[in-house]
């Protein structure tokens, strides 16, 4: 195990990812969940979203362990390719850093969020790990 992840660790460094890599498996029972704000809450921008996981650990961006992964929150968008990165964008925000929450500021309006876990190199695991998405109004 400890020279599979080396291994990973140089690809990692020289930006690799070989054919070979396949995906990041995740636990079978492993699922997300946006624990505030609520499906159809309606809020005062800025506003805190915290981020709920359950039978997977929660690790920053470039560590490979297993079973472990972080949080990209999905605004007003759908799911992307589960065998590609997850873009970064406005739309698609990392949390590589491990975090399990944040604060949003977002126009006036109905918005979507939904959260999908990625891998060291920001995939989708397999099985992938996301949240039911909430729609929720901002005043």
């Amino acid at each position: 195990m400890v020279k599979a992840a080396r291994l990973a660790f140089v690809f990692l460094l020289l930006g690799v990812v070989p054919s070979w890599a396949g995906t990041t498996p995740a636990p079978s029972d492993a699922y997300c969940y946006i624990g505030w704000p609520n499906d159809g809450d309606t809020v005062k921008s800025p506003f805190k979203v915290w981020f709920g996981l359950r039978n997977m650990g929660v690790a920053p961006k470039d560590v490979v362990h297993p079973d472990t992964g972080h949080h990209h929150l999905l605004i007003d968008t759908d799911l992307p390719p589960f065998d590609e990165p997850i873009p970064s964008d406005r739309n698609h925000l990392h949390f590589g850093g491990g975090e399990t929450e944040t604060v949003l500021e977002l126009p006036p309006g109905k918005h979507t969020l939904q959260l999908l876990m990625g891998d060291y190199r920001h995939i989708p695991h397999n099985p992938p790990v996301y949240s039911k998405k909430i729609t929720i109004t901002v005043k």
